[in-house]
């Protein structure tokens, strides 16, 4: 499908676990160190777990098939020391190569969470973005009891849908692609919906 980005291409087909329509996203409610998140498939199946690295000046976020943390397949890693406005590379472990990266745009995410896409050479692709602006006060200012729902973007095209589900304890997080054939790779995908919820998750 066409974007506004024309270098931007539809991503090939890929196997499980990253070809499921949608996904649930699950954060551990006590972790003595670093975060546990566990994304489910439709049917309920644990697809991945993963695993951010406590007291690391670098983000440094593992994940992994299955909760034994044999087969790493996707990593990301902030390429600077704790940075208002990082940028966050994925990687495929599994074939040692860069699927793209995310960078959180600082100064925006102050009143509003804001994320823009890079493919593996940087170049932009598309953005994650908080939903209204009225509500994202809300949350910063009043309560942060309000869930949160962002829009992933490529182009005029939406692609993905990230919705926090009214947990006052647990954090959850719907993640729906918007079309059967993807216009965005789900590994980047779901990399931003483990940083949505390892970063901008912790106003929850």
């Amino acid at each position: 499908m066409a974007s506004n980005y024309p270098h931007v291409n539809a991503p090939p087909p890929v196997e499980y676990p990253f070809n499921q329509p949608s996904y649930f996203l699950k954060r551990q409610l006590f972790q003595l160190l670093g975060q546990n998140f566990r994304i489910y498939d439709p049917s309920g199946k644990l697809a991945l777990f993963s695993h951010q690295k406590a007291f690391k000046l670098k983000e440094d976020i593992r994940i992994y098939s299955d909760e034994s943390k044999a087969t790493e397949v996707l990593s990301i890693k902030a390429r600077q020391i704790i940075d208002f406005s990082a940028a966050y590379d994925v990687v495929d472990a599994r074939q040692g190569q860069k699927v793209g990266a995310l960078k959180r745009k600082g100064w925006k995410s102050i009143v509003r969470d804001h994320w823009i896409l890079l493919d593996e050479s940087d170049r932009e692709i598309g953005t994650i973005v908080e939903d209204q602006v009225a509500l994202a006060m809300v949350r910063r200012f009043l309560t942060n009891l309000v869930p949160q729902s962002y829009d992933l973007m490529v182009g005029p095209q939406k692609a993905v849908d990230f919705t926090q589900r009214f947990n006052p304890f647990v954090y959850h997080l719907d993640i729906k692609f918007a079309h059967q054939n993807p216009i965005v790779d789900r590994r980047l995908a779901l990399a931003g919906a483990i940083l949505l919820a390892a970063i901008e998750g912790r106003q929850s």
